[in-house]
């Protein structure tokens, strides 16, 4: 009995010394260079393993291993890879070692360069724009877990912006934090589909409702020929690219081995300062011709306002399982900006912590053409060009499908996928997932705006903000004031009152008052209701209107809606003719361009997401329309010989001599709005659509239901549309738009009922994708019609060629725009303008004239200006 006794404590004994052998220690240290600096955001990886992280901005690195030994490969962009064995103990251990790598020495070699020559660079670069489609296409399929951390901060702020006190922080918290957030997501890709990001868990500091904003799938990919960027005026040309030498010089800094690898270090520049491209440093394996990293940088005058810089730096490495093709490591992306004496950087890291099922597109890689070539170790760049691969021998070999982990597979189309929860993860789970150590002002940052935020997320707390903030003035009044109840989720806005100051020939003054409640859930439900009220004094008459909308499916974008009262309108329901365009031209110029009618209406309105990119929408509406005459022609500036004219539209097809009478109308109307290829992001509380490769397309339905509670409307307007928005890389962009339609059979209408079409007779645009000089009414139609509209913006291409001019980051636009009805006849616009974009809006100026003038019309030339904001 005791023999068995003795033997089960052993084996018990034995079990929990395995157990604690078995539980994972960690590796700990900091990472510098030669003088003791440290290396920040430095790559760590487990040797033949798919384990890796990264140091942090101090140069600490943590890496969790299981027991025994393990060799760590420590990488930094310039400098030497270095190779460390450490052995690991079990049982949560911590195994400290401090690791300091020597900058690489890249010897240039015995090469005499003679004046007629090229720099060897030029010739290497040759090998990788060769290679580089190749490279492109070489990874077939993966998983991999990232880590992804934004810190950004101020280094500098004024004590006071137009004479208000700066006060960004509440004690506690550093203005060199302010905005931190760190996510773990994994991704999945299998070619052709896009890459599939799903977001395991995320946390931003102080705004624990928050799922941040960072997308570990939003990489720089310089096998691809451009780089689209947000904060850049234009596309970026790759070091890379085919016809990259057009934009860049290169210099041979020097080889080196770095294990067992031959690495050349050249330095790229932009052949002008305009020019699209990076400067910096590019290395290259030789042999593979691939990229081994990147440290690149993007120029002030190609940054958008207030960006001082840009810097992109990655690491790749061979895939886990699949070492003959390579994947990122890691990317950096380091920015610095100012605005009104604010002066600050910001920095996002993405780690790859664990590829996994990788898989090559190519059984191997193609033979080179052979080539003679006249000096070995030599290569000119003529005979380098004629070295390409046969990659059109290639085939691509059959790949399995990923297999599929425990959550749901994400949908076609779907690109990220947030998990509900993701936002509420522990602190303690951060500590024992967290790959990259926290410094320490992330660590206070972390204290003292989460201790903030619980604080304010009370009732007393939120309470007395809102009393404070709810404080009637008479500011207030004229400016709009959001009055809220933060408990509880609900606010209501009043509307500006200048906003609803008017003058037009019909109603005289107008004032308007109008205000939203607004009631959000958790869930993202949103019920919202606008009551408004309009007066006019000349004609003493009283609009009011009453209007609402519940959005109760918020992952279809699933909304009612519905209205009730009387609304002033106009008879051309696409004007771009703006109450405060119209208000300015009938008080200073004498011209009253508005045509307006009141609408006494009931409608409901029901739209939903049928699936991500296809729409429906429908609207139910019955309306008692009356024709309005002019109470006024009271102006603040006379013009002889000028008088206004009716409020009676003028129109082609509509006899001058009948009036718009009285009538009432049961209409109903559906649009099926598809863009192919749509991709979106799922969040737990709703989704969001980004934007396609492919055009939209829409087919409208209008139909006036004569006879039906006493409509006397009869007609089908059947319509068909695209819409789409084109990059063309170094060239520009383009954005078309066409529509096409027809009323069939024999239709009973009135005016208001035709098919208007968004023309413009004022200097002020507001829609420069359309019709600049047409007439409001003159050629609306109750027959066929097509018209089309294109813009291009060539985004600095010619005039960032002429050197007084670059500074000014102005962009040339050229624009058409078409008509065609069977009264008018064929009618063209052409248009030619700049456009300068700011930081919170742009500045745009066009002149536009008539190519093909239309039913006589004759030819006219205007300018068009526009100031708009982007917020």
């Amino acid at each position: 009995m005791l023999h068995a006794t003795h033997r089960f404590l052993f084996l018990v004994f034995l079990f929990l010394l395995v157990g604690a052998a078995a539980r994972a220690g960690v590796v700990r240290g900091r990472l510098t260079d030669g003088q003791g600096g440290p290396l920040s955001f430095a790559n760590v990886a487990v040797k033949n393993a798919a384990q890796s992280t990264a140091a942090n901005e101090a140069g600490q690195y943590q890496l969790k291993l299981p027991a025994g030994l393990h060799t760590l490969v420590f990488q930094y962009v310039g400098f030497r890879t270095r190779f460390e064995t450490v052995r690991v103990a079990g049982g949560d251990t911590a195994t400290v070692l401090d690791v300091a790598l020597q900058a690489e020495n890249y010897q240039l070699g015995e090469v005499v360069v003679r004046g007629s020559d090229r720099d060897p660079a030029y010739a290497l670069v040759q090998h990788a724009i060769n290679w580089r489609p190749y490279h492109q296409r070489e990874v077939a399929a993966y998983q991999a877990r990232t880590y992804l951390k934004s810190v950004f901060g101020l280094n500098e702020m004024p004590a006071k912006v137009l004479g208000i006190t700066v006060d960004l922080n509440e004690k506690g918290t550093d203005p060199k934090v302010l905005y931190l957030e760190e996510t773990i997501t994994e991704l999945r890709y299998q070619h052709p589909s896009p890459v599939q990001e799903r977001m395991i868990s995320t946390r931003v500091s102080g705004r624990r409702q928050d799922f941040g904003g960072s997308r570990a799938a939003n990489q720089f990919n310089f096998y691809q020929n451009l780089q689209r960027v947000l904060v850049t005026t234009q596309s970026l040309v790759s070091p890379i690219a085919d016809g990259a030498m057009q934009y860049y010089r290169y210099e041979l800094v020097g080889t080196s081995q770095q294990a067992g690898l031959t690495l050349h270090k050249i330095r790229v520049t932009p052949r002008h300062a305009q020019t699209p491209a990076y400067t910096g440093f590019i290395y290259l394996v030789d042999g593979t011709w691939r990229l081994h990293s990147v440290a690149l940088e993007v120029g002030k005058p190609l940054l958008k306002d207030s960006y001082e810089s840009l810097l992109v730096e990655q690491q790749m490495m061979p895939a886990p399982g699949a070492p003959a093709v390579w994947v990122l490591q890691s990317q950096k992306l380091h920015m610095g900006f100012s605005f009104m004496g604010f002066k600050g950087q910001g920095t996002t890291q993405t780690v790859f912590l664990n590829y996994r099922n990788v898989a090559a597109t190519y059984a191997a890689r193609p033979a080179e053409k052979a080539v003679a070539v006249a000096r070995p170790g030599r290569e000119t760049l003529e005979e380098a060009r004629q070295q390409r691969p046969e990659l059109s021998t290639l085939t691509e070999q059959p790949v399995a499908l990923l297999p599929a982990d425990s959550a749901a597979p994400l949908r076609r189309g779907e690109v990220l996928r947030i998990e509900a929860g993701a936002n509420e993860r522990s602190a303690a789970y951060w500590d024992e997932l967290r790959p990259v150590p926290l410094t320490a002002e992330e660590q206070r940052d972390y204290r003292s705006r989460d201790s903030i935020e619980t604080r304010h997320s009370t009732r007393a707390y939120l309470d007395s903000v809102d009393h404070a903030h709810n404080q009637f003035g008479l500011g207030k009044l004229l400016l709009g004031h959001d009055f809220r109840n933060s408990f509880r989720h609900r606010s209501f806005r009043t509307e500006p009152l200048y906003q609803g100051l008017q003058y037009n020939t019909v109603e005289g003054v107008v004032l308007q008052a109008a205000g939203t409640f607004q009631q959000r859930y958790p869930d993202g439900r949103t019920v919202s209701l606008t009551p408004s009220l309009r007066y006019g004094a000349a004609a003493r008459l009283l609009s009011p209107r009453l209007e609402g909308s519940y959005l109760y499916r918020p992952q279809h974008r699933t909304a009612l809606s519905f209205g009730a009262g009387r609304t002033i309108a106009d008879f051309n329901d696409r004007t771009q003719l703006t109450p405060l365009h119209n208000s300015l031209y009938t008080l200073l110029d004498g011209r009253n361009y508005a045509k307006l009618y009141q609408q006494d209406a009931l409608w409901l309105d029901l739209a939903t997401d049928l699936t991500p990119g296809l729409r429906l929408e429908t609207t139910l509406r019955y309306a008692d329309r009356q024709p309005l005459t002019n109470h006024t022609t009271a102006t603040l500036r006379d013009v002889p010989n000028r008088a206004f004219t009716p409020n009676q539209p003028l129109a082609a097809e509509l006899n001058p001599t009948a009036a718009t009478g009285r009538s009432q109308a049961l209409t109903l109307a559906a649009d099926v709005n598809w863009q192919p290829g749509q991709r979106y992001i799922t969040r737990p509380d709703r989704v969001v659509l980004l934007a396609s490769r492919y055009p939209a397309f829409r087919l409208g339905l209008q139909q006036g239901l004569g006879g039906v509670l006493g409509s006397d409307v009869r007609f089908t307007r059947l319509e068909i549309g695209l819409s789409h928005t084109q990059s063309l890389g170094v060239l520009g962009r383009g954005q078309l738009s066409a529509t096409a339609g027809t009323f069939v059979g024999t239709s009973r209408l009135q005016f208001m009922d035709y098919r208007h079409f968004a023309g413009n007779r004022a200097v002020l645009a507001s829609d420069f994708g359309q019709f600049q000089l047409l007439d409001y009414y003159r050629f609306s139609t109750r027959k066929h019609f097509a018209e089309g509209h294109y813009q291009h913006f060539f985004q600095g291409l010619l005039l960032n060629k002429v050197p007084g001019l670059r500074r000014l980051k102005l962009q040339e636009i050229a624009s058409v725009h078409y008509l065609y009805t069977p009264t008018l006849g064929a009618y063209a616009e052409l248009g030619a303008g700049l456009q300068r974009d700011f930081l919170i809006g742009s500045v745009r100026a066009d002149v536009v004239t008539t190519a093909l003038p239309g039913f006589h019309q004759g030819r006219s030339t205007g300018v068009r200006l526009r100031i708009g904001r982007r917020f």
